[in-house]
């Protein structure tokens, strides 16, 4: 390899570490080559859905049963919250029906 391809190398790697990605290799299958490749691109996005996938994977990994209350913590965190809604509905007879 020349000089100039290794400079070249070294600049696009500094560059990816800047963005804070990092190049590295992994050993599988060759039939789940294209997956991996989908999920390192999609954890190298710096957006929610990365963080969930990110999540969803550690879990998966980890082989901790999943918590409890998930469900009351996510209720909890919504924006209505406080909110003092009125949820009550008007109680109706209905119709009459000739039978």
């Amino acid at each position: 390899m020349s000089k100039a391809q290794r400079r070249a190398i070294q600049n696009y790697r500094s560059r990816l570490g800047e963005r804070g990605l990092a190049r590295f290799e992994v050993l599988g299958r060759d039939a789940d080559r294209d997956l991996i490749r989908s999920i390192a691109r999609r954890l190298a996005e710096d957006t929610p859905e990365a963080s969930e996938l990110r999540a969803t994977v550690s879990k998966s990994i980890s082989g901790e049963p999943p918590r409890k209350g998930g469900i009351l913590a996510a209720l909890r965190r919504s924006p209505l919250v406080g909110a003092d809604l009125d949820l009550t509905r008007p109680r109706e007879e209905g119709r009459k029906v000739k039978i």
